[in-house]
């Protein structure tokens, strides 16, 4: 059982040493770590829901991270910090558009570790009802209802089921209805950290976004790309 206040954390990785690495640091921290080895192991432990947080390994055996993170979304929406030994672009989108909140190489420091899990659980903790800031209230955009008070989105009044970030991103659209805010403002609302991050995180994160909202890009009724200047979402009483 998880001490008082701890923050259960998952860490799915076959490297032992970087598992004890990791729950050596962290616990002092105020973390409780609990390590899986294999990609079903991890998905069973993920499955569970004793876990606020997981640190998921791409190369894993058994399963690798990504079916791991695929098979985990269909159930769960929790933050997912995917780790790395190659830190390649084309696997950074891949895990982003499948659901991962953030992406680190195996390269890391644990500083740069901890500052990470703490943003995503900045952003969690703002999920439970009567955190976000004081008397925001429900945004209406046309056929969307974005409530940052219980952190829900409702399409034609149906539930989406979006990650922390997707919701920050869709929150932070909604609030400037009508008008452009560019993937540097993004950024800076929904990272909720001040280090360098993957630019084309906000792209992924976007199209993940309108697949969740069946939205087109070449046709868009919700999000439109402004060229050279972001993104907005299209207000229909405007």
């Amino acid at each position: 059982m998880a001490g008082a206040g701890k923050i259960r954390l998952l860490v799915i990785d076959d490297d032992k040493k970087l598992c004890r690495l990791i729950r050596d640091y962290l616990e002092p921290m105020g973390y409780e770590v609990e390590s899986a080895h294999t990609g079903p192991e991890g998905l069973d432990k993920a499955q569970t829901g004793q876990h606020q947080i997981i640190i998921l390994d791409v190369m894993l055996p058994g399963m690798d991270g990504f079916e791991v993170l695929k098979q985990l979304r269909h159930t769960s929406d929790i933050p997912v910090l995917m780790l790395t030994s190659r830190g390649e672009e084309p696997d950074r989108i891949v895990g982003l558009e499948i659901g991962a909140d953030d992406y680190l190489p195996k390269t890391f420091s644990t500083r740069e570790l901890l500052a990470r899990l703490r943003a995503v659980t900045r952003r969690t903790t703002r999920a439970a009802p009567g955190t976000p800031p004081e008397g925001e209230a429900e945004i209406v955009v046309g056929r969307l209802r974005v409530n940052p008070a219980t952190r829900l989105a409702l399409l034609d009044d149906q539930p989406l089921t979006l990650t922390p970030v997707e919701f920050d991103l869709l929150a932070a659209l909604a609030r400037a209805r009508g008008r452009v805010k560019s993937r540097e403002q993004l950024l800076e609302e929904i990272r909720d950290r001040n280090y360098d991050v993957f630019d084309r995180s906000i792209d992924v994160h976007i199209s993940t976004l309108r697949r969740k909202l069946d939205d087109d890009a070449k046709e868009p009724r919700f999000i439109r790309t402004v060229r050279s200047a972001g993104y907005t979402l299209i207000n229909p009483d405007a």
